[in-house]
């Protein structure tokens, strides 16, 4: 089925995770955060200041785009828990808070679940102590089918709602026949194509498009 935003209107909150880094949470934020009409909030940014992912979702989703300011923003790019320390910082969960807005809001994550934030609390830590569902962005390699049944198991370990599934890019049947046979009852699956190149109008093509399944 196709979801509309407009036919939908009540709140939506979900946080962007992936089951590694470099998978494309970024993009895929984008998308939802244009196709739900929602607010944009990275609350840990570790590197790339010049173009943090605000910027990129700006730049994607468009300029009017409301992006809420990180709540720790650290030079180096590496786990937080490392950028943190080089800047003589501790990262403390109690201060990482929802921004207040009646919009929708789309919070991106920092690379996969296990991801440090301390020497003991990890991004799956961070949503279970926001209390908001997940959306799981998984891309096809080498080793995806376990990284995907892992961090699902470790989501529902935590009782996180699997809110979405994304399916970022092509996949072989064998792999995303197994990936979608284990996906939690009241999980929906999103698609989103490869992209060669990444613009603001690319992504408004695929949020047109879009189409949200059942499992």
């Amino acid at each position: 089925m196709n979801i509309d935003y407009l036919e939908n209107p009540e709140q939506k909150t979900l946080f962007i995770t992936g089951i590694g880094t470099e998978i494309g949470k970024t993009i895929c934020s984008a998308v939802l955060t244009k196709y739900f009409r929602a607010d944009y909030w990275k609350p840990v940014q570790s590197g790339d200041l010049d173009f943090s992912d605000s910027m990129k979702i700006k730049t994607w989703a468009g300029e009017n785009t409301v992006c809420h300011p990180e709540t720790y923003r650290f030079a180096l790019a590496a786990s937080p828990h490392q950028s943190a320390r080089e800047e003589r910082i501790t990262i403390d969960l109690n201060t990482i808070h929802l921004p207040e807005t009646e919009n929708n809001l789309i919070i991106e994550g920092a690379g996969g679940l296990m991801v440090p934030l301390t020497d003991n609390e990890y991004i799956i830590d961070l949503i279970a102590t926001l209390n908001i569902p997940a959306v799981l962005v998984v891309r096809n390699y080498l080793g995806c089918i376990n990284h995907t049944l892992l961090s699902m198991m470790a989501l529902q370990s935590k009782n996180i709602r699997l809110r979405y599934i994304i399916l970022n890019g092509s996949f072989p049947v064998d792999t995303e026949s197994i990936i979608c046979k284990n996906i939690p009852p009241g999980t929906e699956i999103i698609r989103i194509p490869d992209l060669k190149e990444v613009t603001g109008e690319n992504i408004e093509i695929i949020t047109k498009t879009l189409k949200i399944y059942d499992r």
